[in-house]
């Protein structure tokens, strides 16, 4: 349409970013009396009191006790230390969740160590692999392939208007544990909850959104309880239609400054993705970026330890995938942006190893091409041992999704020529691990700087307590995404995801 003064109106630009968009065909009522018990948002059970009671209808529907919300805390703490099977557990703050919004999260906040690992790694992942046996009430959104052409009806038909955050999975490479198809929706759903419980975001300003193109995983194609399509999986032009259509439906529907974080795609649509729609969306994708940040800031709190700067070490990681490339990327970036070096003498200090060795110069016409910055000049190596022994790492990390790679004569030899050797074994969930806790600090015998990415006990060598860091991206995504969504950015920047580092490094005590 024309404007004043001739200009065109730009439909999804800055200016209508904070508009509210009219949603059909939800009408709004005030929820009382029966319903308003059904309603998860706005139920407190036994905690109304006496007036509300009255006000809302609910004499009688309720037993006369009159409950405070840190006694229902207590009571449901109570009842899930019960629980001996994790997934119980999961399955109980689940239905709290479907039930009393409020006190869910009060839960989630008041005990987040203890609850963290049920609604995020590790039990989530078991819960994804179960998700069609456990499936109850629908959570999120799910869009599929049947979709095609109408994904702006479909966003139209979630209730809420004022979406600030989506997590969206298209379920390929869940976790560890590889293509879950449509169960891979309690990712976004458990991420989602720790941007209310971690970051403050309001729990209806947050969007969990299931992308189902197919599945390759045989397993649940034959399964007769499976949810999703039953078909394998939709690749190129099929594949990036429907992403396309979806992103541009989102920013249509909800403006520009709706944060979309994409969340366990696999490797080869994750870089593309990103880079493809970090140019006109607000994008922000956790297992290439978000992990980078939180290992950053881990390297960051551990040179308090081992003393120099970033620039002094040299990095060595076991996995070349999303994660591995992003970490190292972003080491790249805070070391030049400390020192006067430029990117590409700084990605001289970190090396990789994949499924076939050390990345090396002569390998790089095979090569993937987010891999290819860091081929540089070496003889070929092909196993982790060899390049250790070769670079003399300072820092080991590990993203390689496979357990026990970290062996003892790789974990005895950094110990050998480090007095203090970082070694962060990154991979989820705990049996994925590349060493545990346990044998980094002996094999090191107590000296290793050690983090792992799913939560290890502490443990006790030679009468001295260790207690290994956690490298979780949960320390980073949440406050990212509240950061992003409180300034009222568009585009997420690199700088970005540095400040979040350094910030996050600072909380660290001595």
């Amino acid at each position: 349409p024309e404007m004043a003064g001739g200009g065109v109106e730009d439909v999804y630009g800055e200016d209508r970013a904070t508009e509210e968009q009219f949603v059909t065909p939800w009408s709004f009522s005030v929820a009382s009396g029966h319903s308003l018990l059904r309603d998860p948002r706005h139920n407190k059970g036994l905690a109304f009191s006496e007036a509300e009671r009255d006000a809302h209808y609910l004499r009688g529907l309720l037993p006369p006790a009159i409950v405070s919300q840190e006694h229902q805390e207590k009571k449901i703490m109570h009842n899930l230390r019960q629980y001996t099977v994790p997934l119980q557990r999961y399955i109980a703050m689940m239905d709290l969740q479907e039930r009393n919004e409020r006190l869910f999260y009060k839960l989630l906040i008041d005990n987040v160590e203890e609850l963290l690992p049920v609604v995020y790694t590790p039990v989530v992942g078991e819960a994804c692999q179960k998700y069609g046996s456990i499936y109850r009430r629908p959570q999120g959104l799910y869009i599929s392939l049947k979709d095609k052409g109408k994904v702006l009806e479909v966003l139209k038909n979630w209730p809420e208007r004022s979406i600030q955050v989506i997590v969206v999975t298209d379920g390929e490479r869940i976790l560890g544990l590889g293509d879950l198809g449509c169960q891979g929706m309690g990712i976004p759903v458990g991420k989602l909850s720790l941007y209310t419980a971690l970051g403050g975001v309001r729990p209806s300003a947050c969007l969990p959104i299931t992308i189902d193109v197919g599945t390759n995983n045989q397993t649940l194609l034959d399964d007769e309880y499976y949810i999703g399509l039953k078909q394998r999986r939709a690749t190129g032009e099929e594949y990036h239609e429907l992403l396309q259509e979806f992103m541009n439906a989102v920013k249509q529907n909800y403006g520009e400054k709706v944060l979309v974080q994409f969340e366990d795609f696999a490797n080869h649509n994750a870089f593309d993705l990103l880079a493809k729609y970090s140019k006109s969306h607000l994008v922000f994708n956790d297992d290439i970026q978000g992990t980078a940040s939180v290992v950053l800031a881990g390297l960051l709190a551990a040179l308090k330890v081992i003393g120099g700067g970033l620039a002094d070490q040299t990095y060595l990681f076991l996995g070349a995938g999303e994660a591995g490339t992003g970490i190292a990327e972003l080491i790249a970036l805070e070391m030049s942006k400390h020192t006067d070096l430029p990117l590409d003498d700084c990605r001289k200090k970190i090396w990789l190893v994949d499924s076939k060795g050390l990345l090396v110069e002569s390998r790089k016409e095979s090569l993937q091409h987010f891999k290819k910055p860091f081929a540089h000049e070496h003889e070929p190596l092909t196993t982790l041992l060899e390049a250790v022994q070769s670079l003399k790492p300072t820092v080991l990390i590990g993203t390689s999704g496979v357990g026990k790679t970290f062996t003892q004569e790789v974990v005895e030899a950094m110990a050998s020529f480090n007095e203090k050797p970082v070694i962060f074994s990154l991979s989820n969930p705990t049996s994925h691990s590349e060493c545990t806790a346990e044998e980094a600090y002996t094999w090191t015998k107590g000296t290793a700087v050690f983090a792992s990415g799913s939560p290890f006990d502490p443990v006790e060598y030679e009468g001295k307590t260790y207690v290994p860091g956690q490298s979780n991206n949960a320390y980073v995504f949440p406050g990212f995404g509240l950061g992003v969504v409180i300034s009222g950015a568009i585009r997420v920047h690199d700088d970005m995801l540095l400040a979040a580092s350094e910030a996050l490094a600072e909380q660290v005590s001595q």
